[in-house]
């Protein structure tokens, strides 16, 4: 679909600058490269997206069909917590990777999406494919979204970068945290030798991590209920941060010591348990929450009031008033 659009007095404005004005639905990033392509002409010729317009310049804009992305959708099953036209938030099942990558090329949350949005998924980026925003580790449970469309994509990834979302996790440890409520901030990078590991370094070397940490219960033998509220999202950032405090997660098989472990449990005990953002379309604030998985219920069960307190708040700025 070609369209034609007249600049209006008095005109002085970029390019992309204006469009991202006169089309809510494609991110500016998006724009520039449809510029830069030259499906975007200004009087009939190609420029670049800077070039300052004057009034009754003429913009002819042909936005092509997204091109079909190399992934195989699959009927895979799915925990739907919500969906309307504009975001779809799972309930991320323990053991499903999010991307296909070597090892896994099926069988993920990306193929599954492709089944279930049949038809419903919008070009990000150009390519057809589910706006995942944000990860999860294939071991970890719990909340995830998705847009469908470039104006819910690129109003998610601001939220994301812009640290507005609110991201509560509930995790099992070894062991209990020397404090009942500590916010860990340090810089997390690659392990320089174990590949798969992230660590703590120094500022120069890494990306700043910051997680709020709370004990919720501690059993018998010392395994510990915490509730991780999320600042940044660092790859492994929870499991590096209760390691780096001396209490790796219980039965985490990259960061904990399986030898030390009294309480026998087959996953690792971490789940994305509840997701605020603010809508992309109606710009209220929605919180979801994936259901408890019932390995954490020996702890969880113990603290039932305090959790309802925690599901009580709607605003993120209120948790801290719990603690």
């Amino acid at each position: 679909m070609i369209e034609a659009l007249t600049i209006p007095e008095p005109g002085g404005d970029r390019l992309d600058s204006w469009l991202a004005a006169q089309l809510p639905d494609l991110s500016r990033s998006r724009i520039q490269a449809l510029i830069k392509e030259g499906h975007i002409l200004l009087n009939g010729a190609k420029v670049k997206a800077k070039i300052a317009l004057k009034a009754g310049d003429q913009v002819t804009i042909e936005v092509p069909e997204p091109k079909p992305l190399d992934m195989i959708a699959q009927d895979l099953p799915l925990s739907v917590i919500y969906e309307d036209s504009d975001v779809i938030v799972i309930n991320k099942a323990h053991g499903m990777v999010v991307h296909p990558a070597a090892g896994n090329p099926d069988g993920t949350l990306v193929n599954a999406l492709l089944h279930h949005c049949h038809g419903q998924l919008a070009g990000i980026g150009g390519v057809e494919r589910p706006g995942i925003v944000h990860r999860l580790d294939k071991d970890t449970s719990g909340c995830i979204v998705s847009a469908k469309n470039d104006k819910a994509h690129q109003s998610l990834v601001s939220q994301f970068a812009e640290r507005t979302t609110a991201k509560l996790y509930l995790a099992v440890t070894q062991s209990p945290p020397r404090e009942a409520h500590q916010t860990v901030f340090n810089h997390i990078a690659r392990h320089p030798v174990h590949r798969q590991r992230m660590d703590v370094c120094n500022p120069g070397a890494g990306k700043p991590a910051i997680t709020d940490i709370h004990l919720l219960h501690t059993a018998l033998d010392g395994t510990s209920l915490i509730l991780c509220a999320l600042h940044t999202g660092r790859t492994h950032q929870i499991r590096v941060h209760n390691r780096f405090l001396g209490h790796p997660l219980l039965a985490d098989p990259i960061y904990s010591k399986p030898a030390r472990q009294v309480y026998s449990t087959p996953r690792l005990m971490l789940h994305a348990w509840r997701l605020g953002f603010t809508h992309p379309g109606s710009g209220d604030w929605i919180q979801n929450e994936a259901p408890i998985p019932p390995e954490f219920l020996p702890w969880a069960n113990e603290v039932s009031e305090r959790l309802e307190q925690v599901r009580a708040i709607k605003d993120s700025k209120e948790y801290d008033a719990l603690w």
